[in-house]
């Protein structure tokens, strides 16, 4: 018992300063660019030893690479667990899609930039980590591909959908009206920008008047 529990003491330390990592490297990358922010400066930020960051991260390349595997997942749980909430209080699938734009927002506002950093990394394509954005990205999408999928075996959505590409319109357009109130409309709420996403999501997926 003591063995295991040393174990779980060292697991939830060293993931409390991997956490740490992700803070600093994702705020100073925000700042100035992947390419000017340097190993030294992610430790002094983090507040650890520059060999805490090689301990827990082979490369620069790889802590960035596991930074967004982190938040993606964040950003995925977090859809599922909208979607998961409405179906236990018997919510329809396009109340399921309005409690997941609801719950994107919330993350983008938690994490602006995060956010703004993944958004630019979709377009580049020169980038070690590509095939791992895609994989991730894919993650987020796949959350509202199921809801969709199954809105459509209800009855809920036309079968004409194109599912795949409705999914990654909607977690687009989530991304992008956030990243534009953050940058340039900050003085309105979370609940005006999910009024006026609500409205739209109502309007052009369930065909409701």
């Amino acid at each position: 018992m003591e063995s295991s529990s040393a174990a779980s003491g060292g697991s939830t330390r060293r993931e409390a300063t991997r956490q740490k990592l992700y803070e600093a490297a994702v705020t100073l990358i925000a700042e100035q660019g992947f390419s000017a922010t340097t190993v030294d400066e992610i430790a002094e930020r983090a507040g650890v030893a520059k060999g805490t960051v090689y301990y827990n991260f082979a490369s620069k390349s790889v802590l960035f690479e596991e930074l967004l595997r982190h938040g993606v997942g964040l950003l995925a749980a977090s859809l599922r667990e909208a979607a998961e909430q409405t179906a236990r209080d018997g919510g329809s699938k396009v109340d399921a899609l309005d409690a997941m734009v609801r719950a994107g927002l919330v993350f983008i506002d938690r994490y602006p930039s995060f956010t703004q950093l993944y958004v630019a990394e979709l377009w580049r394509t020169n980038r070690a980590w590509q095939s791992t954005l895609m994989v991730v990205r894919q993650q987020a999408v796949a959350v509202v591909e199921g809801v969709l999928r199954e809105g459509v075996e209800k009855g809920e959505f036309s079968e004409e959908i194109d599912v795949p590409l409705t999914a990654s319109a909607l977690v687009g357009m989530v991304l992008v009206a956030a990243l534009d109130w953050k940058s340039f409309q900050p003085e309105r709420s979370l609940d005006d920008v999910h009024s006026a996403l609500s409205r739209l999501l109502q309007g052009r997926v369930s065909g409701r008047d």
